[in-house]
């Protein structure tokens, strides 16, 4: 079956980094886009990042855009969010997801599959 498996989660001070992997498995990789998604407590999950299945095209929310820098491996089945200039705004449970090549997976409705999450938090 396919599973997403997310790392790199923790504890950081504004204005540092972390960087997330999602490693895959379960079907072709590079057949699919990417992407993360993150849900803060009491809010209801929101887009973060997404890259096609190819790695041309990747899309962000305006919240991190010029932040955060999604990427992939194809050969290593595995995507990444880089998150620079961390702001206590930021902290939430992280999820990767993936979904059909032809989508952006912008939306919660475009994902197939969703990993477990891995929880980042911003202290100010």
């Amino acid at each position: 079956q396919v599973q997403l498996v997310e790392s790199g989660g923790g504890l950081v001070q504004a204005g540092g980094s972390l960087r997330l992997s999602c490693a895959a498995s379960g079907r072709t990789f590079s057949n699919y886009a990417m992407g993360w998604f993150r849900q803060a407590p009491g809010k209801e999950r929101e887009f973060v990042a997404a890259i096609s299945w190819g790695g041309g095209s990747t899309y962000y929310s305006d919240s991190v855009k010029g932040r955060f820098t999604v990427s992939r491996d194809n050969a290593k089945n595995t995507v990444y969010l880089q998150m620079n200039s961390l702001k206590p705004g930021d902290t939430a449970v992280y999820y990767c997801a993936s979904g059909p090549r032809g989508y952006r997976l912008t939306t919660r409705s475009q994902v197939d599959y969703w990993g477990q999450g891995t929880q980042v938090t911003v202290s100010s």
